[in-house]
């Protein structure tokens, strides 16, 4: 099978375009750079040390480990480098990250790219109310009723291009405490405990890490201690209440939700109705083509 490389382009300078051609989670194989005296280069805000480009170019390059299949172009400097997990985050208020899935033209926002070439998306609008579990148990595992739900009956429902395009993956669905400062903590506890399928919801932490303002909004504390300014650098964030992955670690008849003013909360009883905005991962082998942007979605192709 022909081996291919993910591209990633992390930004723009007005006249001058950083490329950086990505091996693995973020190593640099190839780069392509215009030298000015007019021009700065600050590569800080993508998780990187250098704050010059052959900097960042030697710098990635030490960190080569693996190259994924799949070749996907994003070209989005809100496109950032997770600090805990080999992956990359769109964030901010609203991101060029709408994707067409099931002939849903802009319906649904990708919400990161994993190192082994898989594409994370979500629905952008809840598909309607449902019950997390409506036996009150929060293990999603058991199977949850809303799991049932999205690997039968919603799933089901998709086109034929659209379910061969969705590949299955270990989910995070363990349980978390509320108010946890501690984000890496916080992630560790959701990764505690898996499970193997096709669609679920977006995690705490993933929530948490579509906020751009990671000094005030970048842990489940934080965020929750400044709602109103929160909401306005998270494309997540919709003002409406939706359920997330997460089980609540204290009540066993309790998981997450995130609520209408932004807020992380454990008030939701898995058997009362809630948003749902289902999340899968795509395929390595699909290729994406646009812009990303509402009116420009990115397109896929096997």
């Amino acid at each position: 099978m022909k081996e291919r490389i993910k591209k990633i382009i992390f930004g723009y300078v007005p006249g001058f375009i950083t490329g950086l051609t990505i091996c693995g989670c973020i190593s640099v194989i190839a780069a392509t750079y215009f030298s000015s005296n007019d021009v700065t280069y600050d590569n800080t805000e993508s998780g990187l040390k250098s704050k010059d480009v052959q900097g960042a170019i030697d710098e990635l390059y030490t960190e080569c480990t693996t190259i994924p299949t799949g070749e996907q172009i994003i070209e989005d400097a809100s496109l950032e480098k997770d600090p805990y997990e080999c992956r990359y985050f769109f964030t901010g208020a609203n991101p060029n990250n709408y994707i067409t899935f099931n002939n849903e033209k802009a319906g649904w926002r990708i919400i990161s790219v994993e190192c082994d070439g898989t594409i994370k998306i979500m629905k952008d609008a809840s598909i309607g109310d449902r019950a997390w579990d409506t036996s009150r148990s929060n293990n999603w595992a058991r199977p949850a009723t809303l799991n049932t739900y999205l690997n039968g009956t919603y799933y089901n429902g998709l086109n034929s291009t659209a379910q061969s395009q969705i590949v299955a993956k270990d989910w995070s669905i363990g349980s978390v405490i509320e108010d946890n400062n501690n984000l890496a903590d916080q992630i560790n506890d959701e990764n505690g405990t898996k499970w193997n399928g096709k669609v679920a919801l977006v995690t705490v932490s993933e929530y948490l890490r579509s906020n751009s303002n990671k000094s005030s909004c970048g842990s489940f504390g934080s965020n929750n201690n400044n709602p109103s300014s929160c909401g306005n650098t998270n494309w997540m964030f919709n003002g409406k209440d939706w359920w997330t992955l997460a089980p609540y670690a204290v009540n066993s008849y309790y998981s997450f939700i995130v609520n209408l003013y932004g807020l992380v909360s454990e008030n939701g009883s898995v058997n009362g109705s809630r948003g749902v905005r289902p999340a899968l991962y795509l395929s390595a082998d699909v290729t994406l083509s646009g812009s990303g942007t509402q009116s420009d979605p990115y397109e896929i192709s096997l």
